[in-house]
């Protein structure tokens, strides 16, 4: 058996994965907001009850998909939008608490990796692996391995600069909101949940979660919705000129939203460098769950 976990944003997911790769049980939790300790125990809580409900051995390994890093100089995470994480030896912590033998990886690679394998990308050589959700991560895998790099930040399309920024709707997305990472008009602010939350209230004076925006038939959510598709467009369009993969799948919450396989492939057209796309643009096959499935095959 395996263990993983997806320690996300606004909940913790886990899974335990039999010796055929089949899912024994699953459990999720909320993430406790800005307190690492907290996240520890809640990590910590939620192996144990699966590991009691799968009837796991004391030894069973876990493999934890983090929204950030290890830094290969200091050992401490970096880049991570859940920001108590920052500079802490996370995976030492867990290991400590946990009794059992931990990995760690970036959330956006175990999601990658899980869809590369038996997933939407299964049949892709080149597969770019997008996160929309609470943040917005990504991750690479090339003939079915997932491409690291000294930097330890691959995949990070989320933390580039929204492509050809423009006045839309009355909304200037120059110099754009203010990223966590000390930047301004990051990707992940416009396309992350709370950047499409951050959007519909800059334009309406109103407050509706993500959720309920994509749910909405009103002309407000409407207009939210076609910022936010074109938006995707030219972020996507810049993975395409750089990487050419042969196919996006797209996960996390706002990858829920049916609409956009149709839409944004109609709308990067206009800025990919070639006169032909042939990209493809798929949901993740394993859905919510791809993300915890990579992380318990970190094993």
């Amino acid at each position: 058996m395996r263990i993983g976990i997806d320690l996300g944003g606004s909940k913790i997911e886990g899974l335990v994965l039999g010796p055929d790769g089949r899912e024994l049980v699953r459990h999720r939790t909320d993430t406790p907001q800005g307190e690492y300790d907290a996240t520890i125990a809640a990590v910590a809580d939620l192996v144990a009850r699966l590991a009691a409900d799968a009837g796991a051995a004391d030894d069973t390994p876990v493999g934890v998909g983090i929204p950030g890093t290890i830094s290969p100089v200091t050992e401490l995470i970096k880049n991570a939008n859940s920001t108590c994480l920052i500079g802490h030896p996370l995976d030492k912590d867990l290991t400590a608490a946990l009794g059992r033998p931990v990995r760690l990886a970036n959330d956006a690679d175990c999601f990658t990796m899980s869809e590369a394998t038996d997933g939407a990308g299964k049949y892709f050589h080149t597969v770019f692996g997008a996160i929309l959700g609470t943040g917005c991560g990504g991750g690479i895998a090339v003939g079915g391995n997932l491409l690291a790099g000294p930097n330890a930040i691959s995949g990070e399309w989320g933390h580039n600069p929204m492509p050809w920024p423009q006045l839309i709707d009355g909304i200037d997305e120059r110099p754009g909101p203010a990223c966590y990472c000390g930047q301004n008009g990051c990707i992940e602010t416009f396309l992350s949940g709370p950047g499409l939350e951050r959007d519909f209230e800059t334009a309406t004076s109103k407050s509706l979660t993500a959720k309920e925006i994509a749910a909405s038939t009103g002309t407000d959510a409407e207009a939210a919705l076609s910022r936010y598709e074109h938006r995707l467009a030219r972020a996507l369009t810049s993975i395409i000129n750089i990487l050419d993969p042969n196919v996006i799948v797209l996960g996390g919450g706002l990858s829920n939203i049916s609409r956009l396989y149709d839409s944004v492939p109609k709308i990067w057209n206009q800025w990919v460098f070639s006169d032909t796309v042939t990209t493809e643009l798929k949901p993740a096959r394993h859905g919510d769950t791809s993300g915890v499935r990579g992380a318990a095959w970190l094993w």
